[in-house]
């Protein structure tokens, strides 16, 4: 199969190209595509070295499936063109999840609503991928009505600059920025621009993307997402209110059976998830389970996953298996 990565050099692009190999997809050809400055690099793919390509000359070879992750922009101007001649894309950033005509799509959760004749399919934010990974078996069981989200987000969310203004501001070199504060001995309550309602679009794309994965426009969802000096992680606060009461040791349960979920929850030997332990794997864990005392139905947990696997990567790919094992990938 001819797979396209859109995005192949940076830091989600890079992951794709790791977890196809490590999940052994049934890559035939890889099409390795990047900004005109990045055009001619070369990439490795297990084992071989690929050169990197623009967009027209990968839209040319008419690949089975394209990855895309290079921002909205890219995505808008080029997923259409390669739509166009067959292929079918998958797209990382927030370019078409909220697009009524779009599936945004977990392949846990909802895999079903995909089609032979979907060939632009969102994949959605990193945060809400956790977050939904979690909610999902509770709302089947309870009933979620309301969820009350903060996020500790790793600069890795933001990209190879982001990571670089960390580790020189660390060593004490001088940063280029990208932020507009010091990141590290810091935390920065700003993810993505603010909007009218005060609330940034990263805090907006949690609440719209939740109900449109779980198919659910009842459920209310407020966020605060925050930046913290952490490479690899994002890790969340999460207060949710049922329609249903619940049992502590059943929630448990339901979670350690929900395929895609590790739950590391022991106070007493200080087991709780954590980035460093979340880094490099594809699962997301949940810990600090326990009733909301001032709350009746409601509960408190806390969740991390590697944002450039689950939260994109791993994510993209499980989408494209699931095409492949319908036999829509060719």
């Amino acid at each position: 199969m001819k797979v396209a990565v859109v995005g192949a050099t940076g830091l989600v692009g890079t992951k794709m190209l790791q977890v196809l190999e490590e999940r052994n997809f049934p890559v035939t050809e890889l099409i390795p595509v990047a900004s005109a400055k990045s055009v001619g690099k070369m990439v490795q793919f297990k084992g071989k070295a690929y050169q990197v390509v623009d967009a027209d000359t990968a839209i040319m070879a008419r690949p089975a499936l394209a990855l895309f992750s290079a921002g909205g922009g890219t995505s808008l101007a080029l997923a259409p063109r390669f739509a166009e001649v067959g292929t079918t894309v998958v797209d990382n950033s927030s370019a078409w999840r909220m697009d009524p005509t779009k599936k945004l799509v977990v392949p846990e959760i909802n895999a079903d609503v995909l089609t032979p004749n979907d060939k632009i399919i969102a994949n959605p934010n990193c945060s809400t991928i956790q977050m939904v990974m979690v909610l999902n078996p509770l709302h089947k069981a309870y009933r979620v009505k309301r969820v009350v989200v903060s996020t500790y987000q790793s600069v890795t969310g933001t990209g190879a600059k982001a990571v670089q203004q960390l580790m020189d501001e660390r060593a004490g070199r001088p940063a280029a920025k990208v932020y507009p504060y010091q990141i590290d001995l810091n935390v920065i309550p700003q993810i993505d621009v603010f909007l009218e309602n005060g609330y940034t679009k990263e805090e907006m794309k949690m609440v719209n993307e939740t109900k449109k994965i779980m198919r659910d426009d009842t459920i209310r969802v407020t966020a605060t997402t925050v930046r913290i000096p952490v490479v690899g992680g994002h890790s969340e606060s999460v207060n949710i209110e049922f329609e249903h009461d619940f049992d502590l040791d059943t929630v448990r349960q339901l979670l350690a059976q929900t395929p895609g979920v590790v739950v590391q929850d022991n106070p007493a030997e200080a087991l709780y998830p954590m980035p460093l332990c979340a880094h490099e794997k594809d699962e997301v864990f949940v810990g600090r389970i326990r009733r909301d005392e001032s709350q009746p139905k409601s509960l408190n947990l806390w969740i991390v996953a590697d944002n450039l696997r689950k939260g994109a990567a791993t994510n993209a790919v499980q989408i494209a298996e699931y095409l492949y094992r319908q036999g829509w990938l060719q």
